[in-house]
């Protein structure tokens, strides 16, 4: 083959590659166990989804305590 020929075919492969990411990367709705709604079952039967984890609580600010004596001691500064 020539050089032109072969540059060509890698090209294309390169292209046919890019899409085939492109498509498989593409966004979409990430149902983990039933690709039709919530939980999973056939027409039949439904039963929730394995395990259900509730989003973390609220995790408030913290803030920084400055160094101070305590008790007698000197407690260096610290996250509260």
């Amino acid at each position: 083959m020539t050089t032109f020929a072969t540059r060509k075919i890698a090209a294309t492969c390169a292209l046919l590659g890019l899409a085939t990411v492109a498509i498989t990367a593409a966004p979409k709705q990430a149902n983990a166990y039933y690709p039709y709604g919530y939980g999973y079952g056939y027409g039949y039967a439904y039963a929730p989804p394995l395990a259900y984890y509730a989003p973390p609580p609220y995790y408030a600010p913290r803030a920084w305590i400055p160094g101070h004596w305590r008790y007698g001691y000197w407690v260096p500064g610290h996250w509260s």
